[in-house]
């Protein structure tokens, strides 16, 4: 676990602008200590990572935010985007400074305008962004949020991931247990509840998602113990199979 001023030092970014981040609900700390302290861990700072790199590419903190709160949102994906759009924006970058180097060279007129054209990189950016915007799940999770506020949103995760501290504690059994089976009921009804409505196709993706490598599964190891996202997502199968 990192303090404010620890992440702060670390990455540069001021401690101002993390309380912001807090405040907006885009990075809440992993933990805030009795005195008030906001620690953050491993995977806060992955989050954070890919938040910055974002900023780089110069999306607005709403753009980012309605990315990094899909329920879709995949950190792989949108790495595989930030590349793209990176060397994209190097590209831009090397005409430019080629374009300005013959300008002072040459010292004459030219009105060459195309090394300024970034036609090219805005439309990809903008796929990017419809990439987790255009489902149909997305769009009912951002009707129903949009009048939430930061504690809302704050009190729906924790009842979420207290889901998978059940989950956790059922790590010992079959996933095609009764009582686990039931589980994942619940898991779904409460996606369909308080975030979109959420099919057996639908509950099958997010299985797989729990189960792979990435933040998700960290966030839900946390909850419930090493190994719950990998046994979440083989008793969501077992569910989706029946």
């Amino acid at each position: 676990m990192k303090t404010v001023n620890e992440v702060s030092k670390l990455t540069g970014v001021s401690i101002r602008t993390l309380h912001y981040y807090d405040t907006i609900g885009l990075l809440h700390p992993t933990m805030v200590t009795d005195a008030g302290y906001r620690l953050y861990d491993d995977t806060a700072l992955k989050k954070l990572q890919n938040i910055l790199f974002y900023r780089e590419l110069e999306f607005s903190l709403k753009e980012i935010k309605a990315i990094t709160d899909n329920p879709d949102y995949d950190t792989d994906k949108a790495l595989e985007q930030q590349i793209t759009l990176l060397a994209m924006k190097k590209e831009h970058l090397e005409k430019l400074i080629s374009f300005a180097g013959k300008l002072r060279r040459k010292g004459e007129n030219n009105m060459d305008f195309s090394a300024f054209d970034t036609q090219k990189m805005d439309e990809y950016a903008k796929k990017a962004k419809e990439t987790w915007s255009k489902t149909p799940e997305y769009k009912e999770f951002e009707s129903r949020h949009k009048d939430k506020t930061v504690e809302d949103d704050k009190a729906m995760t924790q009842d979420f991931m207290a889901l998978f501290t059940e989950f956790g504690e059922m790590k010992t059994k079959d996933p095609g247990d009764s009582d686990v089976q039931t589980m994942v009921a619940k898991l779904q009804a409460f996606i369909t509840e308080h975030f979109y409505t959420c099919s057996d196709t639908i509950l099958g993706e997010l299985g797989k998602m729990y189960a792979a490598d990435g933040e998700m599964r960290d966030n839900i190891d946390k909850a419930g113990g090493p190994g719950t996202g990998e046994f979440a997502g083989k008793a969501i199968a077992v569910y989706c199979e029946r």
